[in-house]
């Protein structure tokens, strides 16, 4: 019946369907179950579209009602959910129905499912299109036709259904849902490909003969991308991209045009003489190679800001971008007055940018330097504040959780928001502070909302948005909002790595391995990427031939970056029982942290633990003991600074566990999932649960292990078939059918 329905609706002519319905359900056969609610929400629908609006709402009322006395019996059945989602669609309830459509999706995932699993998806495509999520629905549109799918109705999903269906007529306009239904072997145009108001400003040549000069010709060719990134008509790419452009071979502009997504590009120089500077910049069209603007600016130092606010309004002009009166008032606002602490500043975002995406302790220590003697030479300067607030905001979140970053991060802040309260870096700023620092997810959002306004072109509040979306469990936004930021940066290599690494918590492997082959195509001898790129195998088919033939290859060919991948070389060796291996990586990752999985929460494994891992592997019982002790006397240092720190908890349970103090080992795991419930952090809360299931195992507590592990499996996470099948973290529970349940269940989620 739905699908005699559901073709009346695509043919437009839903009204010869009704009467057959109201028929059926005037007098419904008690053993259909919720199928009755199902049968009246399609009727609703065929009156909404016959035009009896208000015959829709009382049809979709009694629906809801049969359909909530079902879930109350079944809350994971993700028909039923479905069902619903488009009910208080229907009843224009936003909030309601996508929360419905999300966990239809987590209640039958694809990576479970592949027949039926797309049908959440499909849900969530409808119910975001009606209720004016046009980029949550052509997100989820995308995945729908990238897959095999068939609709509720068993009709596959095709370009031409969506042409037909008129549940998707918001979007008709929006040019990504016209390519998304284009037939086969039409395209749109290029310009609608690559917008014409697109441009990236590639680093400007240091034409200085002091080479101290080049940290001042990156911060000119900075401010100038900053400036033009505030206009919201132009989509600029940002620095992390255009960097890897530095000058020196002659550049191909139509293939870095095409490689970045823009139709032009900025080019200049800066040479620095004394009290004098020389500018020049000219704006090219990547697609022909035609000059359309050039000029030389030649004049004191001190009107180096002057300049730089001249060449973006003149480029904004050549482009046709409108520019409103607050870009205008932003652009034409200098740094700083001060040279000295604008190099200081400049030094310190290019130190930020290298240590942050390698997580390089003594560049961000550096850069956290660089920026307190620019604020101390001009107590004014904006911009060096928010780049300090980020700074120790980072330091404090991935190098050293300790209060004095936290309060040092906080006083940046404070003196940001004293100056230029109303900024969108202030409320970036602040953003920030309140993910790493406090980890209030709905405060940092409403923050970003509010950045985005007058940071249109800033990609950093996509990623960060897609990383709090991660934390809160909104797997599709996240995948959404870290393409945005690819989309204006699309080079960073770190944001596509955190892509990566979303698909891998959800176990989409083949989605995580072409991420990482899209790094690999512009940085091919990246270790990093070649290293987690080679352990998808590890974890989707737990082959660890791939990762070890990786790492051989870099310790034989590039051993200066073996400490890079030496965490992941660690995790092969541990798989492969193979403890000199083990001992060799663990020496080779120096001061970097190590982990039991590729996905780090917080926790820190000292090193002496980890030589009491290796040794367990080596059957070296004494050396273990004496590790593990030594462990613990370092970790419960680290417990008395952080008591409500859920990472550091579970280590000193894992630590307890290793020793045999079961009792100690086991409150301490579930003290750690208590402080990181799954609802407040999906990442890191299912990380607790994951340590508190292996320190159960280690402890001899099964059910509790078996317990824990099964909500592990059936949750996004970063354990993996493979892991469970190789790592000697499980040895315990081996040869109950329990586990070899679970595995089995993990590796058929794997996709």
């Amino acid at each position: 019946m739905e699908t005699q329905v559901y073709q009346a609706i695509l043919e437009g002519h839903p009204a010869a369907i009704i009467p057959r319905l109201q028929e059926i359900l005037e007098k419904p056969d008690p053993e259909l179950g919720y199928f009755i609610g199902d049968l009246r929400s399609w009727l609703g629908w065929a009156q909404h579209i016959a035009g009896d609006h208000a015959a829709a709402q009382k049809s979709w009322q009694k629906a809801r009602s049969e359909l909530e006395s079902f879930l109350k019996e079944q809350p994971e059945n993700s028909n039923l959910l479905s069902d619903l989602a488009l009910i208080n669609m229907g009843l224009g309830d936003k909030a309601a129905a996508l929360a419905l459509a999300e966990r239809a999706i987590a209640a039958n995932p694809i990576e479970k499912d592949a027949t039926s699993g797309p049908s959440g998806i499909e849900t969530l495509a409808r119910v975001a299109a009606q209720m004016g999520e046009p980029d949550r629905a052509i997100a989820a549109l995308r995945k729908l036709l990238s897959i095999p799918a068939l609709t509720d109705t068993a009709a596959p999903f095709t370009p031409a259904l969506l042409r037909l269906d008129p549940m998707f007529d918001p979007l008709r306009n929006d040019s990504r849902f016209q390519e998304l239904v284009a037939p086969a072997g039409t395209a749109l145009s290029a310009p609608a490909q690559i917008p014409e108001k697109s441009i990236a400003v590639l680093p400007f040549e240091n034409r200085s003969s002091d080479p101290e000069n080049a940290f001042f010709t990156d911060g000119v060719q900075d401010e100038i991308l900053t400036d033009l990134a505030r206009i919201a008509d132009l989509k600029v790419i940002s620095r992390t991209s255009v960097m890897q452009y530095r000058t020196g071979a002659k550049r191909n502009l139509r293939q870095i045009g095409n490689e970045l997504g823009v139709a032009h590009v900025v080019e200049g120089s800066v040479q620095r003489a004394g009290n004098r500077v020389r500018v020049n910049a000219q704006l090219i069209d990547a697609r022909t190679d035609a000059h359309l603007w050039a000029q030389t600016y030649d004049r004191d130092l001190a009107d180096v800001f002057a300049i730089q606010t001249e060449i973006a309004k003149t480029i904004a002009d050549q482009l046709q971008a409108k520019l409103s009166p607050s870009e205008k008032s932003a652009i034409e606002q200098p740094p700083t007055t001060d040279i000295t602490a604008f190099n200081l500043y400049s030094h310190a975002k290019n130190l930020f940018l290298t240590a942050f995406a390698g997580t390089n302790g003594r560049d961000l220590l550096q850069a956290a330097d660089l920026l307190k003697q620019a604020v101390a030479r001009d107590p004014l300067f904006f911009q060096a504040y928010c780049q300090l607030a980020f700074t120790e905001i980072n330091i404090y979140g991935v190098l050293d959780h300790t209060p004095a970053h936290l309060a040092q991060a906080g006083a940046a802040l404070q003196s940001a928001a004293r100056l230029r309260p109303d900024a969108g870096e202030t409320h970036l700023a602040r953003a920030r502070n309140l993910y790493w620092g406090y980890l209030d997810y709905d405060g940092a959002l409403r923050e970003l909302e509010i950045a985005r306004q007058s940071l249109p072109g800033e990609d950093w509040i996509f990623s960060l948005k897609g990383y709090i979306e991660r934390r809160q469990g909104r797997w599709e936004e996240c995948i959404r909002d870290l393409e945005r930021a690819t989309e204006l940066d699309p080079r960073n290599v770190l944001t596509l790595q955190q892509l990566a690494l979303t698909y891998q918590q959800l176990r989409r492997y083949a989605e995580e391995k072409s991420t990482y082959e899209r790094i690999l195509t512009f940085e091919p001898n990246d270790p990093v990427t070649k290293s987690m790129h080679a352990f998808v195998e590890l974890d989707s088919k737990a082959d660890t031939r791939p990762l070890h033939e990786v790492t051989d290859s870099i310790r034989d060919k590039n051993p200066a970056a073996l400490s890079s991948i030496a965490d992941n070389w660690l995790l092969c060796a541990l798989a492969e029982r193979d403890p000199a291996a083990a001992k060799n990586a663990l020496i080779a990752l120096g001061e970097n942290r190590a982990a039991l999985g590729p996905f780090n929460n917080g926790e820190v494994l000292n090193r002496p633990f980890m030589e009491g891992v290796i040794a367990r592997i080596a059957k070296d019982d004494v050396r273990a003991q004496a590790a593990f002790t030594a462990a613990r006397a370092e970790q419960e240092k680290i417990v008395q600074a952080q008591p409500d720190f859920g990472p550091t908890l579970c280590v000193l349970g894992l630590i307890d566990a290793a020793l045999g103090r079961k009792e100690d080992a086991l409150r301490e795991g579930r003290r750690a999932v208590e402080l990181c419930p799954i609802g407040k952090d999906a990442l890191r809360g299912i990380a607790m649960i994951k340590y508190l299931a292996m320190i159960a195992a280690w402890t001899g507590d099964k059910d509790l292990a078996f317990e824990q592990l099964a909500i592990a499996v059936r949750h996004p996470g970063d354990l993996s078939y493979g892991q469970l099948k190789l790592m000697f973290f499980w040895d315990p529970l081996r040869g109950d059918p329990r586990f070899e349940k679970l595995v089995e269940e993990v590796k058929d989620r794997s996709n």
